[in-house]
């Protein structure tokens, strides 16, 4: 494995004292690994909240090009209510 750049790091001393417990644990065979896995889950994390804001967004682009009518606040409340109804009316079936 090719190695790394090193840097100097300065941890909040609870955060390093969790970091060198993973590696006594036997979780990480070093505080290097586990902060290569610390980082690459925070790469996924970002990566699919950009994902969920794309997919968002994408709702919103669908909500607002759509051709049929806005509904009106009492039209959205008869809709929750009635939604509502139902799905209280399944639970107490279940």
């Amino acid at each position: 494995m090719p190695r790394g750049e090193t840097i100097s790091v300065t941890m909040a001393p609870e955060t390093l004292r969790a970091v060198r417990e993973r590696v006594e644990a036997g979780e990480y065979a070093s505080v290097d690994a586990a902060l290569d896995d610390a980082v690459r889950a925070l790469q996924r994390q970002r990566r699919e909240e950009a994902e969920d804001l794309d997919a968002i967004r994408a709702r919103i682009r669908r909500s607002l090009d759509d051709p049929r009518p806005d509904l009106s606040s009492a039209e959205v409340q008869d809709e929750l209510d009635m939604m509502f109804a139902e799905a209280e009316h399944e639970f107490r079936r279940a």
